[in-house]
């Protein structure tokens, strides 16, 4: 049975300012409403992934808490990783090398310009920049998460919240 992992790029956060740093940048309220939509989107696809990543930044954790919301994902469960921030796709691929047997499908959020790096070097396929809220869904075929690397896997889809039905 094929892996599949889903490379999510946090949805639209505040901009920076004077007295804040980057890393504490929260999402704006239609930031909140894009990836409510994204996970939406998802749950309408039947898609539940096993175990889900985010990075600490309260931007991309909380992009992870409203998507696992909308796809009845146990919000405690997602597994905030610091080296998700500023890691680069290094530290995407180690949280994904580490998986166990069993999982079948996993999501990562994250930052760019690391997650569209990250979905190319997985494909070898010309990704561009991510939106901000985008998936991009990744599969594997006949490999395990330990032997997940450079071109082993393949887009299988890619969806923007500009991109969804105005009623989603």
């Amino acid at each position: 049975m094929p892996l599949t992992l889903y490379i999510v790029r946090h949805a639209k956060a505040e901009d920076r300012s004077l007295f804040m740093t980057d890393h504490s940048r929260e999402l704006t309220s239609d930031g909140i409403m894009a990836a409510a939509r994204i996970g939406r989107y998802l749950h309408t696809k039947g898609i539940h992934p096993d175990v889900i990543f985010s990075s600490t930044a309260p931007r991309a954790r909380d992009t992870a808490k409203v998507v696992a919301e909308q796809l009845g994902f146990d919000q405690s469960q997602i597994q905030l990783d610091d080296k998700l921030y500023e890691g680069g796709p290094k530290a995407y691929l180690a949280a994904i090398n580490a998986l166990p047997e069993g999982p079948q499908s996993a999501m990562i959020v994250g930052h760019n310009p690391d997650v569209s790096y990250f979905a190319e070097f997985l494909t070898h396929q010309s990704v561009g920049s991510m939106s901000k809220g985008a998936v991009i869904a990744v599969t594997f075929d006949g490999i395990s998460w330990a032997e997940v690397s450079g071109r082993t896997g393949s887009v299988s889809f890619e969806i923007a919240p500009k991109q969804l039905p105005k009623d989603l």
